[in-house]
Order: C-alpha cells, then structure tokens, then sequence
C-alpha cells in the first residue's frame, strides 16, 4: 500500500502528516514506527492523522509518537497540523477548532506562525525533592495536554538530557505512564532555553510545544516570570507562551510559532 505523506516542520519538532479524512488508513504500532524511523522511514518524531470531527470541530487531529503509541496532545503537532489542514482543505477562516483526546484546541493563523490554545493545565505540583542517580534534585511537574517534569538547571548545555531524563522519564514518582522531562534555563527577565527528553521518542527532541508551556508556567509560579515568556529551543527557534493567572492557577495558556512544510512524497507500507 502506498500512502501520500507531507513532511512537516514546527520549531525542529517534525512530523509525518496524512490525510485519513476517508478514514481508510489503520495503521499499526510496528507500522507507523516505521514511518517515524530516521534510517528505515521517512523520518519524525511522530505522526499526525487529519480525520472528520464531530460536531463543534472542523477537524480532528489524531497523534501517534515516534514509538507507534497514541498520545493524548501535541503543542508543536497541533501547529503544524492546523496548517496542514488549511493547506488541504483550503480553509479560509483565521480560527479554527480541533478535536484531540485531550480535549478541544484553538488554533490562530498568523503569517507563518500559528497560535495553539492549549486545554486547561492540571495538576501543577512544585517543589517535589526525587532520589535520583546524581542525588536528590528538585523536580515540577504540570499536565498541559501530556505530563511534564520541570528541572530548573544553572546551564542547560551542560545537562546529560539522555540519561538524567530517561532516568526521570520513568521514575516510580510518574508511574505508571510516565512523564515528559525539560530541563530549563533562566536566560533573561522573561525568557528561558528549554531542552526536552520526550516520552515516546524515547529521547531529545529539537522541540517540545507542550513542554514550553509547561516550563513556562512553572517559570511564572515558581520565579513569578510574566506572560509572553520567550522560551528559546534546542533547535535555535524561540517560542512564545502567554496565559493569564490567579496564584497558582493558570488559563488561556497559548503557544506561538512556526510551522513549516518541508516536502510531501509517497512512502510504501
């Protein structure tokens, strides 16, 4: 079977993109793991589908990462696929509504850059002390779609991301899924440089949208940083977060970047 694929671009964070409007394409774990592999595939950290939405949607975005497992959210993937939705369906207006798993999102065009807003963040804990090989290190953590751990670190260039996130990524304290894991530096009055392990990837990603806003708002509760925070990536580009907050609670948290086609092609499966 041949599938028709776009290849896309949001900060770093890529993507195979495919249109499943028809809802003729199931693929499998091994299969779209596959896709996702870098030597044997086309090459991403993960995968959008774009199908019909029920009703109060235009679309509904279904989101694989690059280990064949379904995930609930993606920040980067949702700025990319409500660009690719546009570009296929020709859409015209400048809002448009997606359906995910974790919930509805709103997506706003701007140029070449698309805002996100985000679902509601959940279950913001900070200050938590977790034994860890290197000792015991301060960690916080917040739902913004999919779970995240916050390391704030001195130089985030330093950092050994694979192991000291591999380690946090499964430790018994985020059991039993599992957490996403930034590591983030404070680089100015109202910016960070974030570098993130995904879960799912099983390692660094260039980019992590729903990991900047995580850090983000961890930034604000935790060094009172202020909305839009400039959050700059592992692969050179700095996104914007804005939301509003009252103490610890946050709302209208919205991620802003690029999203960007790279190229489309065919691939055999």
């Amino acid at each position: 079977m041949k599938i028709q694929f776009w290849k896309m671009s949001g900060a770093g964070n890529d993507f195979v993109c495919v249109d499943n409007r028809r809802r003729k394409l199931r693929l499998n774990r091994r299969q779209i793991s596959r896709l996702c592999h870098r030597q044997f595939g086309i090459g991403a950290d993960g995968l959008l589908l774009l199908e019909t939405a029920s009703k109060g949607a235009d679309f509904r975005m279904r989101y694989y990462n690059a280990d064949g497992g379904e995930a609930e959210m993606c920040g980067n993937g949702a700025r990319c696929f409500a660009r690719f939705a546009q570009r296929l369906t020709r859409f015209k207006k400048k809002v448009m509504i997606l359906q995910t798993k974790a919930g509805p999102v709103t997506a706003e065009f701007l140029g070449r850059q698309v805002r996100v807003e985000l679902t509601p963040p959940q279950a913001l804990q900070l200050d938590v002390p977790l034994p860890t090989s290197q000792g015991q290190i301060t960690v916080h953590s917040v739902n913004t779609g999919v779970p995240h751990a916050i390391v704030f670190v001195p130089d985030a260039e330093l950092v050994a991301v694979l192991e000291l996130g591999r380690e946090l990524r499964f430790h018994q304290a985020f059991q039993p899924k599992g957490t996403n894991v930034n590591f983030v530096q404070r680089s100015g009055t109202n910016s960070l440089r974030v570098r993130t392990y995904e879960r799912g990837v099983e390692g660094e990603t260039l980019a992590c949208g729903t990991g900047v806003a995580a850090a983000a708002l961890v930034a604000a509760a935790v060094h009172d940083l202020r909305s839009p925070v400039s959050l700059k990536v592992q692969g050179g580009d700095t996104l914007k977060v804005y939301f509003a907050r009252l103490g610890y609670h946050f709302g209208s948290v919205k991620l802003q970047g690029p999203a960007d086609f790279v190229y489309e092609g065919e691939m055999d499966v």
